[in-house]
């Protein structure tokens, strides 16, 4: 099995528009991110305006300055993404996700109101990942370095979570993925937990950390997989799209009464 600190010296020659190092060493003042959340509203957010196979788009509340997403009715197996009003290419996003255990959802980047998009994974279940990359509607590909194991009681509370590694990983090869010992050391259980994501290039390179920790760092350019055809893919999205936050379909994918949380989400163009 490759190694999953190999870094590919090829692969920034096929986007040599893009300085990723001044984009990933140099970070400005929170004066110069938007918030696409304001705490209290979904205003500058909007469902999926036609059903996907998702469902018809789930329900989204405020809870404690937070979105909090679940299947609508919970338990039903109806769900779908809620979409920021504006668009954008590319971009370094910063927000916190507070899942709970047992559910799939999702965050999208450069998506369509189709539900087309770059999707960071979050898979917080049993077999799951969080913080890498599937191609959502465009391809179906999954590039994982890693696979979740977690325990419950009878009351579906988590009592533990470890992780292993994805056996698959030799045929989605990524520039970088943490191992899951050091995803577990990063992740906070039960908690709030930082996500940054930079997300740049005709072919996007998606570099994303859980609490400061780099988890992916995702080349469309140079990644291969059978289901995976970058110039559809480039095709489908083109060079912008919004954010997403998903609430996967399918009653045996969503723990009843589960949510997902998104909050502090902010973004600035690069």
């Amino acid at each position: 099995m490759p190694s999953r600190r190999n870094f590919l010296a090829s692969s920034l020659a096929l986007v040599p528009a893009i300085s990723l190092p001044t984009v990933i060493t140099k970070r400005k003042s929170e004066a110069d991110f938007i918030h696409l959340f304001d705490g209290t509203s979904l205003d500058g957010w909007h469902l999926n305006p036609e059903k996907i196979w998702h469902g018809t788009g789930g329900s989204w509340t405020i809870e404690d300055g937070a979105i909090a997403g679940e299947q609508d009715p919970p338990g039903s197996g109806n769900g779908g993404i809620l979409l920021s009003d504006q668009t954008f290419d590319d971009f370094e996003l910063l927000l916190e996700i507070k899942p709970d255990f047992g559910i799939d959802s999702g965050l999208f980047l450069r998506a369509t109101d189709a539900g087309q998009g770059f999707q960071m994974m979050i898979d917080y279940l049993e077999g799951g990942v969080v913080g890498q990359i599937y191609g959502e509607n465009i391809g179906g590909f999954g590039a994982a370095s890693l696979r979740l194991r977690g325990k419950m009681d009878d009351a579906g509370k988590l009592i533990s979570l470890d992780a292993g590694a994805n056996e698959n990983i030799t045929s989605n090869p990524m520039t970088y993925a943490i191992s899951p010992e050091d995803w577990i050391n990063a992740w906070h259980t039960e908690d709030w937990n930082q996500v940054r994501i930079v997300c740049v290039g005709d072919y996007p390179i998606i570099k994303i950390w859980i609490n400061d920790a780099l988890v992916t760092d995702f080349n469309a350019a140079t990644f291969t997989h059978p289901r995976y055809d970058r110039e559809e893919a480039k095709k489908i999205l083109g060079r912008k799209g919004s954010v997403a936050l998903q609430v996967h379909g399918g009653a045996n994918r969503w723990v009843t009464g589960a949510k997902s949380r998104w909050r502090n989400i902010r973004i600035r163009t690069l």
